[in-house]
């Protein structure tokens, strides 16, 4: 099993920039691919990004190709979340999941096992 536990959030003005973290507890945390999810009031959570296991290769939901960039720190059980240019619609809670070794990035929601409890990013325009 792994925990998972989400921070960075905040107030932002549009245009500017958030670099969320999600700290993993328990074992074999590069054995996970990780992602990030966001869900807005009123709307279903969506994908965001997802970094592999074991080349770190990542993958981005189209809204989010060139502004949004996700890493990891296999040395210090962490995940990222860069977000540049950032809009009123990126509001929203944002959250990090993992999922056992899989060859291709998830994205949907059902596929991750592992949830933090989530942090709230506010963009204001």
């Amino acid at each position: 099993q792994v925990q998972l536990v989400e921070s960075g959030g905040g107030l932002v003005q549009a245009g500017g920039s958030l670099k969320l973290s999600c700290a993993a507890s328990g074992r074999l945390f590069t054995s996970y691919a990780l992602g990030w999810f966001r869900q807005a009031p009123g709307k279903e959570r969506e994908f965001v990004a997802t970094i592999s296991y074991s080349d770190s290769s990542a993958y981005y939901a189209d809204s989010m190709k060139g502004r949004f960039t996700i890493s990891r720190d296999n040395a210090k059980n962490t995940v990222y979340l860069q977000m540049n240019s950032l809009k009123a619609e990126d509001t929203a809670v944002y959250y990090c999941a993992a999922r056992w070794r899989s060859s291709r990035p998830g994205v949907l929601v059902h596929e991750y096992a592992y949830w933090g409890q989530g942090t709230q990013v506010t963009v204001s325009s």
